[in-house]
């Protein structure tokens, strides 16, 4: 009697196994490889650095991807495919076709996002445990995007009686337009600042909203953000004294986010745009810059906060902490 039981057990239990193996079969016909691609031009850096970037980054950010075998296995493949495709549109080290300047921009890009532990991303980590980054890791990549630029670790020491502006005055007569559209223009330094922040790179960094931004801010009314917001993020090097005072000093550049929903569909809407140094020359050589280099992380790390990166502090109430939280 208890073996005829025993029988009936065993057997659903076998149906279901098999049941589960079959679908599991049939996932794998719609498991599409990755796309592969060449290695067009590598990130050249010393080697050390790159081993950290191999190791921790490459497996999502190149073309060249070392897979463990259930990466590939349906439907956690799907996964994997897509993230690894939304990664190469921030971040290419196989496509690695930039100026000196961008370089080093992207290696501060690199390394804010090491330091406030969102990448590598935790769940990718969780699997991949050999990839998590330490803090010597974030040590060797920090000394070498901070010789990029001459920076050092140590205060500089000014007479703080020097008159240092905080505005830049030499702009050029006719302002400069990006080559998605977005005009720079200084009626910003008249606007309302609505946050500010710092890095690690010795900067000052005051975020302006025009009216209709600020209006949108304090009625909390920006998911989404209204058409004709601007948001202008003005940045500064620091300058340190002797007496521990911190003042605004050189101009960085000025980085725009245009919204207008109809113009800027591509890019969730806004229109971005970053002019440097004293001319002001604007980032980019085509339109689709703001589409390779900007939303991508934006949308990757803002989606939630209308793609602001600097929520102003007065709009932490329990609204944007539901939005937040979905």
């Amino acid at each position: 009697m208890d073996s005829v039981k025993k029988k009936r057990t065993v057997k659903p239990i076998a149906i279901i196994f098999l049941a589960v193996m079959a679908i599991f079969a049939v996932l794998q016909l719609f498991n599409k490889p990755l796309e592969g691609k060449p290695v067009a031009k590598k990130i050249e850096a010393p080697r050390e650095v790159l081993a950290i970037l191999e190791n921790s980054c490459f497996n999502c950010h190149s073309n060249e991807q070392k897979l463990s075998w259930y990466d590939k296995i349906a439907p956690v493949s799907w996964a994997v495919n897509k993230d690894i495709n939304r990664a190469k549109e921030v971040l290419n080290f196989s496509e690695w076709n930039y100026s000196a300047g961008e370089h080093q921009g992207k290696l501060y890009a690199i390394l804010n996002m090491m330091q406030s532990g969102k990448m590598p991303l935790h769940e990718y980590t969780l699997l991949h445990p050999s990839a998590k980054i330490t803090e010597k890791d974030i040590e060797t990549i920090r000394k070498y995007t901070l010789s990029l630029s001459g920076l050092t670790s140590t205060k500089q020491e000014k007479d703080p009686h020097q008159s240092i502006g905080t505005h830049h005055n030499s702009t050029p007569a006719k302002f400069p337009v990006s080559p998605n559209g977005v005009q720079y223009t200084d009626a910003f330094k008249n606007w309302k600042v609505i946050s500010m922040s710092t890095l690690f790179d010795h900067s000052i960094r005051v975020i302006y909203g025009n009216d209709i931004a600020v209006k949108a801010i304090e009625t909390e009314n920006f998911h989404p953000w209204p058409d004709g917001s601007i948001i202008v993020k003005s940045v500064w090097k620091q300058e340190n004294f002797a007496d521990g005072e911190v003042r605004a000093g050189e101009f960085v550049n000025a980085q725009f986010m245009v919204k207008d929903a109809h113009k800027y569909t591509d890019t969730e809407g806004w229109g971005f745009a970053k002019f440097s140094g004293t001319d002001l020359h604007p980032t980019g050589k085509t339109a689709s810059f703001a589409k390779e280099s900007c939303i991508a992380c934006h949308r990757q790390l803002a989606e939630k906060t209308g793609y602001l990166f600097d929520v102003p502090m007065k709009v932490n109430t329990e609204r944007l902490i539901k939005n937040l939280e979905k």
